[in-house]
């Protein structure tokens, strides 16, 4: 692909993105050097970073069929990035055919690889938008097609508010999403966290700064402040391997992050 063509498409290769970072670090290959560069500083500092990722994962299919079980048959994946095993499409659909899943993201690699992925799919779609302008994600065509808001809806924000600093009104943002959602609707939320980690996190999160998404790790206390309006289910807000686990894991906090799930009564 020539200079112009990224260009075309949006793709920043003058700093590393998150979507293709993660991607990386899941051993994806939805990546460039930029990044590839910048996930192994990353991985220097922050050796357990492939685990961490694994681990939201684990809690991502965890949340879903919790979902499901809950008789949640539309969901709304928000900052979705990089299609991979394991997806909210893949989880729902093996227990509902008929489950419908929009996915969002705003980086260009991750919409196009997604639309590839799902273009065989009825009932799963990628809605290319800022998810940071919920009417843009709303009344998005594809979002409208897809999913009825008048019935339950089940919006994931996996790793992506700690990309929206304090400043930019994360509450608010969230509040968005949940004022549109019927009742019975759930929210399911994982975020970074510097709750009982070490200067690996410190180190990591400063390396982001460098990055075209810097993050912004939130205690359970601000977690908790953001799904304001939302009724928190058991276990509450706890680290990402604790939330209904399939098994017990040795050192929860390790995973460098927590995660919640919650109800719009």
């Amino acid at each position: 692909m020539s200079e112009d063509e990224y260009a075309r498409r949006g793709i920043d290769l003058d700093k590393p993105n998150a979507a293709r970072v993660y991607d990386y670090i899941l051993g994806g290959e939805l990546n460039y050097a930029v990044d590839r560069m910048f996930a192994e500083q990353v991985l220097t500092a922050q050796p357990n970073a492939r685990e961490r990722a694994r681990l939201n994962r684990q809690w991502l299919r965890r949340a879903i069929r919790f979902g499901t079980d809950q008789g949640i048959r539309q969901f709304l994946d928000i900052g979705s990035g990089m299609p991979t095993v394991g997806h909210v499409h893949e989880v729902a659909q093996a227990v509902d055919p008929k489950a419908r899943v929009v996915y969002v993201d705003n980086e260009p690699v991750a919409v196009a690889h997604s639309e590839i992925v799902l273009e065989d799919n009825d009932n799963a779609a990628m809605v290319h938008a800022d998810a940071e302008f919920p009417d843009d994600v709303l009344e998005h065509d594809i979002t409208e097609m897809m999913l009825d808001l008048d019935q339950p809806v089940m919006v994931v924000m996996a790793l992506f508010v700690h990309f929206i600093p304090d400043s930019r009104d994360p509450a608010r943002l969230i509040a968005a999403y949940r004022d549109a959602l019927a009742p019975g609707s759930y929210l399911a939320l994982s975020s970074a966290t510097y709750e009982q980690q070490g200067e690996g996190t410190t180190r990591a999160v400063e390396m982001y700064k460098q990055s075209a998404n810097p993050v912004t790790p939130r205690s359970a206390d601000e977690l908790r402040a953001l799904v304001d309006g939302f009724e928190i289910v058991d276990p509450g807000i706890v680290f990402i391997p604790e939330w209904r686990p399939d098994e017990v894991h040795p050192n929860p906090a390790e995973s460098g992050g927590l995660a919640l799930v919650a109800r719009k009564n």
